[in-house]
């Protein structure tokens, strides 16, 4: 039906930036909330960041000013920039959307993508 790919998770030098991407494809009629989590090693997945269909964003207090959500809804994909990394931002990121399906009874799937896996180290 619907399918998240993120990309853009590397090995990075504390300070250092990376710019995360989640392409959903498949049966969509539209996306609602785009959401960011996170899952760092022998920990629960965390939320980072939502934006809305109308570009609202928010973002937790812990990547506050250095993280930012956005989105392209021609392309049906959402971006994490992410700045000033630091060895505590080291997670698989998870990618996280409402999507409506663009099929009757339109329902809306809460769809999760694979994970990227950000490392940060010298």
């Amino acid at each position: 039906q619907v399918q998240l790919v993120e990309s853009g998770g590397d090995l990075v030098q504390p300070g250092g930036s990376l710019r995360l991407s989640c392409a959903a494809s498949g049966s969509i009629f539209s996306i609602d909330v785009m959401a960011w989590y996170r899952q760092a090693p022998g920990k629960q997945r965390e939320w980072v960041a939502t934006i809305t269909s109308d570009g609202m964003t928010t973002y937790a207090d812990s990547v506050k000013g250095r993280f930012t959500i956005s989105r392209d809804n021609a392309k049906n994909t959402a971006y994490l920039q992410i700045y000033s990394l630091k060895a505590e931002d080291t997670a698989v990121y998870y990618c996280n959307e409402g999507i409506v399906l663009n099929y009757p009874p339109y329902k809306t799937l809460d769809a999760w993508g694979q994970g990227t896996l950000v490392t940060v180290s010298s």
